[in-house]
């Protein structure tokens, strides 16, 4: 072929392609704005769900997504970060999300700095933050009741470990520090009555701590030993019943308490697994248990338990009717889940965390699946429904 032939031929050619993208894209894109800010409803849906990414990969960058189960389509409505094995905490009656972080001037060396951040709901942006004393925020994989709402939601409970435990108290409206609690041998925080919280112990005990009208410890007082520690602990968060804690242990016994008053108040419990379950059906996972509106108590359980199996994950949900004390139903799950959480509402979504960051969607009611959301996180450790 000549060159005055070649030359031709590549022209033909273009001209063709050409009238084939204006076929294609017959108008030309419309310009966009930049920046484009949208904005989020100041009360978001029920099927709005926080799923919290430790982000294993690089834990300094570990985030929050806010995820929309309704749809398989356009669902991750934002994202926030929440760094270094940090802990989120969104408000149910107000406008703002708080995460517990913590952050090294070397990002990984140097000054310790811990932080309560504080981001606007409706905009996810960055509003401010409480500087927490003493370098001593607890830092492990995600436990939702490192940190805590109590009086109202006008204060936080803060968990501390340095091995030493102990809770700061803050208050959200004066963004202050009102003091630390020491929690000698006893770990995390449950709120109870309407301005305290109740901790686990190494005994098996549960202590209760009631606070004054300016966030100092009041009383003190302790249950007796109700978490069997050496042959069947329990799994550290609860399933909350609106204010009922209902913890699962190990080998599948569900106790409940209700924490509304200014003690925890003994509901009792029963086995969802006959026998001792030294192997088979256990429960396994990283949030393994979660409760509906009409308090309905939702554990994910893995066919191959046996000791040491606790985070493994599972295949099924089962569905407590505490009120019946036993196991209404069974969900099979549609792939290998690591957590789950039940949306509010009258028709509750059952979220389902895969390990490859996916989200299996079911009807929470009927258990029947209806979609996955691809790709919302990395790792998926945690969720908390946004009307909960």
């Amino acid at each position: 072929m000549s060159r005055r032939a070649g030359l031709l031929a590549a022209t033909l050619l273009f001209a063709a392609s050409d009238a084939q993208a204006q076929q294609a894209f017959p108008q030309p894109l419309a310009e966009e704005p930049i920046p484009v800010v949208e904005t989020l409803p100041e009360r978001y849906p029920d099927s709005f769900v926080f799923v919290h990414d430790l982000h294993f990969k690089s834990i300094p960058d570990g985030r929050a997504a806010l995820v929309d189960v309704s749809s398989p389509v356009s669902s991750v409505k934002g994202q926030i970060p929440v760094a270094q094995f940090g802990t989120l905490l969104p408000s149910t009656t107000g406008s703002e999300i708080y995460a517990g972080e913590t952050f090294l001037s070397r990002l990984t060396r140097g000054e310790r700095t811990d932080v309560v951040s504080i981001w606007d709901k409706a905009t996810l942006a960055h509003k401010g933050e409480i500087v927490l004393p003493g370098g001593k925020r607890g830092m492990f994989v995600t436990l939702k009741n490192a940190m805590q709402f109590t009086n109202g939601e006008k204060w936080m409970l803060v968990f501390n470990f340095t091995p030493g435990s102990s809770v700061t108290v803050i208050d959200l409206e004066a963004r202050t520090i009102l003091g630390d609690i020491d929690l000698p041998g006893c770990m995390l925080t449950y709120p109870t009555g309407a301005r305290g919280f109740t901790s686990l112990c190494a005994d098996g005990t549960m202590m209760t701590v009631l606070l004054d009208e300016v966030g100092k410890a009041k009383s003190t007082t302790a249950t007796r030993a109700v978490n069997d520690i050496d042959n069947d602990p329990w799994f550290m968060m609860p399933a909350m019943a609106g204010r009922t804690a209902w913890f699962v242990s190990f080998k599948g016994r569900l106790h409940g308490f209700d924490l509304s008053g200014d003690k925890p108040r003994d509901l009792g419990g029963f086995a969802m697994v006959p026998g001792d379950a030294a192997k088979g059906w256990r429960p396994g996972g990283w949030q393994v248990t979660s409760a509906d509106a009409a308090g309905h108590v939702y554990v994910l359980m893995d066919p191959n338990g046996a000791a040491g199996s606790h985070k493994n994950g599972g295949t099924e949900v089962w569905v407590a009717d505490t009120a019946k004390k036993a196991v209404a139903r069974k969900i099979t799950m549609q792939n290998h889940t690591l957590s789950i959480e039940v949306t509010a509402g009258a028709k509750p979504y059952l979220v389902a965390s895969r390990p490859d960051g996916n989200l299996d969607v079911y009807d929470a009611n009927s258990g029947t699946f209806l979609h996955t959301v691809a790709q919302a996180v990395n790792d998926p450790m945690t969720m908390t429904a946004a009307g909960k």
